[in-house]
Protein backbone atom coordinates (compact mmCIF):
# COMPACT_ATOMS: atom_id res chain seq x y z
CA UNK A 1 0.00 0.00 0.00
CA UNK A 2 2.63 2.48 0.62
CA UNK A 3 5.02 1.51 -1.51
CA UNK A 4 1.89 2.02 -4.25
CA UNK A 5 1.20 5.58 -3.37
CA UNK A 6 4.79 6.39 -3.22
CA UNK A 7 4.94 4.92 -6.87
CA UNK A 8 1.57 7.22 -8.06
CA UNK A 9 3.49 10.67 -8.55
CA UNK A 10 5.93 9.75 -10.40
CA UNK A 11 4.02 7.14 -12.44
CA UNK A 12 0.97 10.11 -13.16
CA UNK A 13 4.03 12.68 -14.20
CA UNK A 14 5.33 10.12 -16.56
CA UNK A 15 2.11 8.95 -18.22
CA UNK A 16 0.82 12.24 -18.46
CA UNK A 17 4.35 13.88 -20.64
CA UNK A 18 3.88 10.58 -22.32
CA UNK A 19 0.60 11.20 -23.94
CA UNK A 20 1.34 15.00 -24.34
CA UNK A 21 4.35 13.63 -26.59
CA UNK A 22 1.89 11.22 -28.39
CA UNK A 23 -0.63 13.62 -29.06
CA UNK A 24 1.89 16.45 -30.37
CA UNK A 25 1.09 18.68 -27.60
CA UNK A 26 4.74 18.41 -26.98
CA UNK A 27 7.57 17.83 -28.81
CA UNK A 28 9.76 15.96 -26.38
CA UNK A 29 13.09 16.85 -27.92
CA UNK A 30 14.43 18.04 -24.66
CA UNK A 31 12.45 16.07 -22.16
CA UNK A 32 12.11 12.82 -24.11
CA UNK A 33 8.65 10.62 -23.29
CA UNK A 34 9.31 7.84 -20.50
CA UNK A 35 9.17 5.43 -23.34
CA UNK A 36 12.23 6.80 -25.11
CA UNK A 37 14.23 6.56 -21.33
CA UNK A 38 13.04 3.24 -20.77
CA UNK A 39 14.53 2.03 -24.02
CA UNK A 40 17.63 3.57 -23.35
CA UNK A 41 17.65 2.03 -19.71
CA UNK A 42 16.78 -1.29 -21.88
CA UNK A 43 19.98 -0.99 -23.93
CA UNK A 44 22.33 0.20 -21.26
CA UNK A 45 21.23 -2.69 -18.96
CA UNK A 46 21.37 -5.70 -21.86
CA UNK A 47 24.63 -4.52 -23.02
CA UNK A 48 26.14 -4.45 -19.06
CA UNK A 49 27.20 -1.26 -18.93
CA UNK A 50 24.04 0.02 -16.74
CA UNK A 51 25.50 -2.64 -14.03
CA UNK A 52 29.27 -1.57 -14.51
CA UNK A 53 28.17 2.27 -14.35
CA UNK A 54 26.06 1.41 -11.14
CA UNK A 55 28.67 -0.88 -9.05
CA UNK A 56 30.87 1.59 -9.79
CA UNK A 57 29.14 4.43 -8.17
CA UNK A 58 27.96 2.09 -5.55
CA UNK A 59 31.45 1.21 -4.24
CA UNK A 60 32.70 4.78 -4.64
CA UNK A 61 29.68 6.11 -2.47
CA UNK A 62 29.93 2.97 0.04
CA UNK A 63 33.71 3.97 0.37
CA UNK A 64 33.15 7.38 0.71
CA UNK A 65 30.50 7.01 3.74
CA UNK A 66 32.15 4.59 5.73
CA UNK A 67 35.33 6.92 5.96
CA UNK A 68 33.03 10.62 6.02
CA UNK A 69 30.68 8.83 8.55
CA UNK A 70 33.22 7.36 10.72
CA UNK A 71 35.59 10.38 11.16
CA UNK A 72 32.15 12.26 11.58
CA UNK A 73 30.60 10.67 14.35
CA UNK A 74 33.92 10.65 15.56
CA UNK A 75 34.96 14.50 15.42
CA UNK A 76 31.28 15.24 16.75
CA UNK A 77 31.83 13.28 19.75
CA UNK A 78 34.56 14.58 20.71
CA UNK A 79 33.76 17.88 19.83
CA UNK A 80 30.76 17.72 22.04
CA UNK A 81 32.14 16.15 24.94
CA UNK A 82 35.64 18.13 25.18
CA UNK A 83 34.85 21.80 25.46
CA UNK A 84 38.07 22.97 24.78
CA UNK A 85 38.90 20.80 21.40
CA UNK A 86 34.96 22.01 20.31
CA UNK A 87 36.65 25.98 20.96
CA UNK A 88 39.84 24.99 19.01
CA UNK A 89 38.44 22.86 15.73
CA UNK A 90 34.76 24.02 15.37
CA UNK A 91 34.92 27.50 14.24
CA UNK A 92 37.53 25.81 11.78
CA UNK A 93 34.96 22.68 11.15
CA UNK A 94 32.06 25.03 10.45
CA UNK A 95 34.13 27.64 8.17
CA UNK A 96 35.04 24.39 5.72
CA UNK A 97 31.58 22.76 5.78
CA UNK A 98 30.43 26.24 3.59
CA UNK A 99 33.18 25.56 0.56
CA UNK A 100 31.18 23.91 -2.24
CA UNK A 101 32.04 20.76 -3.29
CA UNK A 102 33.79 21.85 -7.01
CA UNK A 103 36.45 23.64 -5.07
CA UNK A 104 37.90 20.66 -3.38
CA UNK A 105 38.14 18.94 -7.06
CA UNK A 106 41.23 20.60 -9.05
CA UNK A 107 42.89 20.28 -4.75
CA UNK A 108 42.25 16.86 -4.58
CA UNK A 109 43.37 15.86 -8.10
CA UNK A 110 46.94 17.94 -7.30
CA UNK A 111 47.21 15.92 -4.02
CA UNK A 112 45.23 12.06 -5.12
CA UNK A 113 46.07 12.09 -9.09
CA UNK A 114 42.71 10.72 -11.24
CA UNK A 115 42.02 7.84 -10.10
CA UNK A 116 40.06 6.58 -7.18
CA UNK A 117 41.38 8.14 -4.18
CA UNK A 118 40.10 11.73 -4.63
CA UNK A 119 37.12 10.50 -5.91
CA UNK A 120 36.33 8.62 -2.80
CA UNK A 121 38.08 11.72 -0.68
CA UNK A 122 35.57 14.07 -2.14
CA UNK A 123 32.73 11.87 -1.51
CA UNK A 124 34.26 11.71 2.28
CA UNK A 125 34.09 15.24 2.51
CA UNK A 126 30.67 15.07 1.55
CA UNK A 127 29.40 12.88 4.25
CA UNK A 128 31.75 14.27 7.04
CA UNK A 129 30.34 17.43 7.61
CA UNK A 130 26.30 16.94 8.29
CA UNK A 131 27.31 13.21 10.04
CA UNK A 132 29.74 15.93 12.04
CA UNK A 133 27.08 18.47 12.90
CA UNK A 134 24.17 16.18 13.50
CA UNK A 135 26.42 14.11 16.25
CA UNK A 136 28.11 16.88 17.94
CA UNK A 137 24.46 18.87 18.12
CA UNK A 138 22.54 15.58 19.77
CA UNK A 139 25.26 15.28 22.19
CA UNK A 140 24.95 18.81 22.82
CA UNK A 141 21.31 19.00 23.36
CA UNK A 142 20.76 15.92 25.56
CA UNK A 143 18.73 16.81 28.89
CA UNK A 144 20.80 17.66 31.86
CA UNK A 145 18.19 15.90 33.89
CA UNK A 146 18.64 12.96 32.33
CA UNK A 147 22.53 12.56 33.13
CA UNK A 148 22.03 14.29 36.76
CA UNK A 149 19.47 11.20 37.16
CA UNK A 150 21.87 8.63 36.42
CA UNK A 151 24.34 10.59 38.33
CA UNK A 152 21.86 9.95 41.36
CA UNK A 153 21.60 6.49 40.66
CA UNK A 154 25.79 6.25 40.80
CA UNK A 155 26.35 5.03 37.51
CA UNK A 156 29.82 4.96 36.06
CA UNK A 157 30.71 6.46 33.34
CA UNK A 158 30.79 3.85 31.37
CA UNK A 159 27.32 3.07 32.07
CA UNK A 160 26.25 6.68 31.69
CA UNK A 161 27.29 6.55 28.18
CA UNK A 162 25.46 2.83 27.38
CA UNK A 163 21.79 3.83 29.18
CA UNK A 164 21.36 7.63 29.06
CA UNK A 165 23.24 9.04 26.40
CA UNK A 166 23.79 6.66 23.75
CA UNK A 167 20.12 6.47 23.61
CA UNK A 168 19.60 10.00 23.38
CA UNK A 169 21.28 10.72 20.85
CA UNK A 170 20.92 7.68 18.24
CA UNK A 171 18.19 8.77 16.54
CA UNK A 172 19.69 12.10 15.44
CA UNK A 173 22.21 10.38 14.59
CA UNK A 174 21.12 8.43 12.25
CA UNK A 175 18.89 11.26 10.78
CA UNK A 176 22.90 12.88 10.48
CA UNK A 177 23.76 9.39 8.89
CA UNK A 178 20.74 9.39 6.40
CA UNK A 179 21.25 12.94 5.33
CA UNK A 180 25.01 12.30 4.69
CA UNK A 181 24.85 8.96 2.51
CA UNK A 182 22.17 11.35 0.15
CA UNK A 183 24.77 13.93 0.22
CA UNK A 184 27.77 11.06 -0.48
CA UNK A 185 25.17 10.37 -3.56
CA UNK A 186 25.24 14.33 -4.53
CA UNK A 187 29.12 14.37 -4.07
CA UNK A 188 29.76 11.34 -6.01
CA UNK A 189 28.83 13.28 -9.56
CA UNK A 190 31.37 16.27 -8.58
CA UNK A 191 33.48 13.47 -7.97
CA UNK A 192 33.24 11.28 -11.03
CA UNK A 193 34.01 14.54 -13.09
CA UNK A 194 37.58 13.77 -11.74
CA UNK A 195 38.54 11.62 -14.88
CA UNK A 196 35.81 9.01 -14.17
CA UNK A 197 35.16 6.74 -16.99
CA UNK A 198 32.75 4.70 -15.60
CA UNK A 199 29.96 5.64 -12.95
CA UNK A 200 26.54 7.40 -13.07
CA UNK A 201 27.98 10.54 -12.96
CA UNK A 202 30.04 9.74 -16.17
CA UNK A 203 27.13 8.73 -18.21
CA UNK A 204 25.40 12.49 -17.05
CA UNK A 205 28.79 14.07 -18.45
CA UNK A 206 28.70 11.35 -21.71
CA UNK A 207 25.11 12.04 -22.15
CA UNK A 208 25.65 16.17 -21.89
CA UNK A 209 28.58 16.27 -24.78
CA UNK A 210 26.73 14.52 -27.13
CA UNK A 211 23.61 15.65 -26.81
CA UNK A 212 21.49 12.52 -25.48
CA UNK A 213 19.01 13.73 -23.21
CA UNK A 214 17.30 10.27 -22.82
CA UNK A 215 20.74 9.11 -21.83
CA UNK A 216 21.06 12.02 -19.20
CA UNK A 217 17.33 11.37 -17.59
CA UNK A 218 18.34 7.54 -17.45
CA UNK A 219 20.70 8.62 -15.49
CA UNK A 220 19.23 10.60 -13.30
CA UNK A 221 16.47 8.06 -12.96
CA UNK A 222 19.30 5.54 -11.91
CA UNK A 223 19.86 8.12 -9.19
CA UNK A 224 17.20 8.17 -7.65
CA UNK A 225 16.76 4.41 -7.71
CA UNK A 226 19.76 3.43 -6.42
CA UNK A 227 19.96 6.36 -3.63
CA UNK A 228 16.13 5.60 -2.70
CA UNK A 229 17.24 1.90 -2.09
CA UNK A 230 20.08 2.53 -0.26
CA UNK A 231 18.71 4.66 2.07
CA UNK A 232 15.65 1.99 2.65
CA UNK A 233 18.75 -0.09 3.30
CA UNK A 234 20.12 2.48 5.90
CA UNK A 235 16.99 2.65 7.46
CA UNK A 236 16.04 -1.14 7.59
CA UNK A 237 19.40 -1.77 9.28
CA UNK A 238 19.13 0.56 11.67
CA UNK A 239 15.84 0.66 12.60
CA UNK A 240 16.45 -2.15 15.52
CA UNK A 241 18.42 0.24 17.17
CA UNK A 242 15.41 2.49 17.92
CA UNK A 243 12.80 0.39 17.93
CA UNK A 244 12.16 1.41 21.84
CA UNK A 245 11.09 4.62 20.95
CA UNK A 246 7.28 5.44 21.33
CA UNK A 247 6.27 8.21 18.73
CA UNK A 248 3.53 9.38 18.06
CA UNK A 249 4.37 9.11 13.88
CA UNK A 250 1.50 6.81 12.88
CA UNK A 251 -0.97 8.29 14.70
CA UNK A 252 -0.46 12.15 13.40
Amino acid sequence: MRWGLGLAVPLILALGWELAVGSGLAQGRLIPPPSRIAATLWQLAASGDLWMHVEATLIRVGLGFAFGAGAGILAGTLTATLPWLRWLIDPTLQALRAVPSLAWVPLFILWFGILETPKVALIAVGVFFPVYVGVSAAIASVDRKLVEVGRIFRLSKTALARRILLPAVLPATLTALRTGLGLGFLFVVAAELMGASEGLGYLLVDGQQFGKPDQILAAIICFAIVGKLADTLLVTLTNPLVRWQDTARETL
